[in-house]
């Protein structure tokens, strides 16, 4: 496929956009176009999340995804990649996911950041962060993938705004100053069984690296961490399949409980 990066970044936008609509994964991007680049991936998700807004929604926040080294080693690279939150992406702690909002979902637990000041990069340190930072809580978030069976490359997921499907706030706010995040341990469920479990350490090491990360990676395109947005941190342990009917909960050392389910069929 020979397209310019406009042309690309508005017909393959088109073409997940259309695979959302029906509710059914299409081919990767990759087999499409070989030589498709991580920058034309990210204006490919740009170019969604534009249309997304102008037609009402709101951006509410961003996620980080591929934060440990188990999931890079799967994809072959040696970064995280980042994608948009949408109000539209919000589902209430312990409520319910109606299926229509999802194609292939997955679950995973994290801890996010809810800012008090803007974080613009480049040189964002770990300090900027915790300064920014109103709160922490914990979260779930709803993986899903609008390429079939998630045969993802890294340039396939970022363009899919980094495989964001929605997500959970839960538990209680707590200050920076009142955790210790890189110790912060959670056991994940699934229908009442312990699926896996983990700590702050697995997202890069500390969750407050993973949002500097991308304060700094975002200013490349002209994007800066805005007061009040919700920053996903990136998952402490591997995402677990979900079905109708599904139940999943984490529980957090310090941070408390957050749950969702999956409507019945």
């Amino acid at each position: 496929m020979s397209l310019n990066n406009t042309d690309k970044s508005v017909e393959f936008s088109k073409y997940l956009a259309q695979a959302e609509l029906n509710r059914e994964g299409v081919s990767p991007l990759t087999e499409l176009d070989p030589d498709l680049t991580l920058d034309e991936a990210y204006l490919i998700q740009l170019k969604t999340i534009q249309n997304k807004v102008e037609a009402g929604q709101k951006i509410v926040g961003k996620k980080i995804g591929l934060t440990s080294k188990a999931m890079q080693n799967l994809l072959g690279v040696d970064q995280p990649d980042y994608g948009h939150l949408l109000d539209g992406m919000a589902i209430n702690n312990d409520g319910k996911i109606p299926l229509e909002k999802v194609i292939q979902p997955k679950v995973e637990a994290e801890i996010a950041f809810i800012l008090k000041d803007d974080l613009t990069g480049p040189n964002v340190t770990i300090e900027d962060v915790l300064n920014a930072t109103d709160y922490v809580v914990p979260a779930l978030e709803i993986v899903d993938s609008r390429v079939k069976d998630w045969k993802i490359t890294l340039q396939d997921t970022i363009a899919d705004n980094a495989s964001s499907g929605l997500y959970v706030l839960g538990g209680k706010p707590l200050s920076v100053k009142e955790i210790d995040l890189i110790q912060e341990e959670m056991v994940f469920y699934k229908n009442g069984e312990v699926m896996n479990t983990g700590a702050g350490l697995a997202a890069l090491g500390n969750p407050v690296t993973c949002v500097a990360w991308l304060a700094n990676r975002m200013f490349k395109y002209g994007i800066t961490l805005k007061k009040g947005e919700i920053i996903l941190s990136g998952a402490l342990s591997a995402a677990v399949i979900g079905k109708p009917g599904d139940h999943f909960q984490a529980r957090f050392t310090n941070l408390g409980e957050v749950s969702v389910r999956f409507s019945q069929k």
